[in-house]
């Protein structure tokens, strides 16, 4: 991954860091917690995925989680879902602008693809926990792009923004949204109080901000707290998170990550107990 320095104005938000990522077919990992996740936390990761009709899909196939959330935002497409969260595990399909929250606590398996051949665009967003909520029962939740609440343009999918707030609860300060602009389109992003940590990532499409942004791009921001104007320069649809910095330390496993080595071993245990459920049903 590289990522290189950019100046600004002095009185303006400093790109410190942008990267187009490490791509793999269509998914495109731009943020891991061994990188950037370590600046950027509590976001810890981050993979575009994307695909043309007819193209090759990307697959999620069955893997677990254990310490973190994954949020999946899609932009455009259709993709089924499941997982082993609940007496029962959940499964459906997940529509254009919806969102799958997945808390994977004490440990959680899931898995994903496109339905159809069609067109496919999102994010994966992988969210630190603090320490209370890490070993915690796994769930999931499922929002339809009509539940997710919008200021201005920007769809509120974590946290708040704007006098709107996701149905989801935020495990801690942060704010995640998803941006769509019109060429042209002009759009402040006002930073909440204490959230010096502001990162954006270009799903499709071309702004300034003011240094010019392209598809595929994550840019990092500095933490002096100045506003950020987005200006459209084609029709672009786009992601910004901001948060209040993540205090803790990253215990990394091969799917998880937790506050404490004692905590990453109690997830990884967890983990294995559902395996071992899966493979006597048949799922893995």
């Amino acid at each position: 991954m590289t990522t290189s320095t950019v100046s600004k104005l002095p009185d303006e938000r400093t790109l410190v860091h942008r990267t187009r990522g490490s791509a793999h077919g269509p998914i495109t990992r731009l943020v891991s917690p061994g990188d950037l996740g370590e600046v950027l936390k509590p976001f810890i990761f981050l993979d575009r995925f994307e695909s043309p009709a007819g193209g090759r899909p990307p697959q999620f196939g069955m893997h677990p989680h254990s310490g973190i959330a994954t949020l999946t935002y899609l932009i455009d497409g259709r993709v089924n879902y499941e997982d082993t969260s609940g007496a029962h595990g959940e499964r459906g399909v997940l529509l254009t602008g919806g969102v799958e929250w997945m808390m994977a606590g004490g440990g959680v398996w899931h898995r994903g693809g496109p339905v159809n051949a069609e067109r496919v665009l999102g994010f994966q967003l992988w969210v630190a926990m603090p320490p209370e909520l890490e070993l915690a029962t796994a769930f999931s939740r499922y929002l339809d792009p009509a539940d997710i609440p919008r200021a201005g343009p920007a769809r509120v999918l974590l946290g708040s923004y704007g006098g709107q707030s996701s149905p989801i609860t935020a495990p801690s300060e942060m704010t995640y949204l998803g941006v769509h602009l019109k060429a042209g389109e002009q759009w402040q992003f006002e930073s909440p109080q204490g959230h010096t940590v502001v990162w954006a990532a270009i799903g499709e499409g071309s702004l300034s901000a003011p240094a010019e942004l392209n598809t595929g791009e994550l840019v990092v921001f500095d933490r002096n707290g100045a506003d950020i104007t987005f200006t459209a320069l084609e029709d672009t649809s786009f992601v910004l998170g901001s948060a209040v910095p993540h205090p803790h330390e990253m215990h990394m496993g091969s799917y998880s990550v937790h506050t404490s080595n004692q905590a990453l071993q109690l997830g990884e245990h967890g983990i294995r107990e559902r395996a071992q459920l899966l493979r006597a049903q048949g799922r893995l």
